[in-house]
């Protein structure tokens, strides 16, 4: 199950999963582009990308600093079920 996280001004959307059983959190990073989507997968806590396409490694570098500042949130929220959840909704 993936849920929202944030929707940046140029309609970026950042969705993470719950808790895998592994301890980690797959935070998926997708930018709407002229007939498709530019995508990447960052897996927390080792901030490790995969499955990257069309990002540069500076677009990545972006990315990256807005998940660190919201790790705290997004480990909070992938144990309760989303934002929506978290939030009282």
């Amino acid at each position: 199950m993936m849920y929202p996280f944030m929707t940046l001004d140029d309609n970026t959307m950042i969705a993470h999963s719950e808790k895998l059983a592994d301890g980690q959190i797959r935070v998926c990073i997708e930018q709407p582009i002229m007939r498709g989507f530019k995508a990447a997968t960052c897996m927390l806590p080792s901030y490790q990308w995969s499955d990257v396409e069309g990002f540069s490694e500076e677009e990545l570098k972006e990315y990256q600093q807005i998940i660190e500042d919201g790790a705290h949130l997004i480990y909070e929220y992938s144990e309760t079920g989303g934002f929506l959840n978290a939030s009282g909704f």
